[in-house]
């Protein structure tokens, strides 16, 4: 594996990092968008019931903003309850695109090395063909082990950028539809929310039978 690396060139190190980066980026995200960190199951049941025995004070709020980007968004809706539907609908929408923003976190980096990994292999192949061609002009072809060197660089950089830009758009993907689920879950969650602030759902009926 290290000869491998080595006839690569020294194109092998920025792909090496990029590997390396793209790997701590793919575990984070899975350890991160976890649902029971994102959107807690149990969350909007407790804030259903501190609203039914008016129980909502400013250490409650406090805890639900700190327990996850869930409760940060129906915090913002528990402190503007007393306001309009509409105040209530823009304070949650707003921290919400935070919360969007923060859930993404890093994704363009992945993104960035799914784009760039497979040109740095190219850069690699066209490094490689020109040693080839350098070797071919000064000596002939009379010396396989030179030309075999040049085409080494060519191919291994070129396989090492695929290797490394292929997972890394699909994770990237990945990630991408993921946090668009949560994105829907959460603002379905804040209607909710919404709803029992303003009357439009009738406070004595658990939210969660309602799914």
């Amino acid at each position: 594996m290290l000869e491998i690396f080595k006839s690569g060139g020294w194109l092998m190190i920025p792909l090496f990092a990029c590997s390396i980066i793209a790997i701590g980026i793919i575990a984070e995200r899975f350890w991160s968008l976890q649902n029971k960190r994102i959107s807690p199951p149990e969350l909007m049941t407790q804030i259903w019931q501190w609203l039914r025995f008016k129980q909502v004070d400013d250490n409650r709020i406090k805890a639900l903003q700190e327990n996850s980007p869930l409760g940060q968004i129906l915090a913002a809706g528990l402190i503007n309850r007393n306001h309009s539907r509409e105040m209530t609908k823009e304070s949650i929408e707003d921290i919400g695109r935070h919360v969007t923003l923060a859930l993404g976190r890093n994704l363009n980096t992945l993104g960035t090395i799914a784009a760039i990994s497979p040109l740095l292999g190219l850069l690699g192949t066209v490094f490689g063909m020109i040693k080839v061609f350098a070797v071919i002009t000064t000596e002939g072809v009379g010396n396989p082990e030179t030309l075999a060197a040049g085409i080494s660089v060519a191919l291994v950089t070129t396989a090492t950028g695929l290797i490394v830009a292929i997972p890394s758009l699909i994770f990237y993907r990945y990630f991408r539809g993921r946090i668009d689920r949560i994105v829907v879950n959460m603002e379905q969650e804040a209607m909710k929310l919404i709803e029992i602030l303003h009357g439009d759902r009738e406070i004595d009926n658990d939210p969660e039978q309602d799914k």
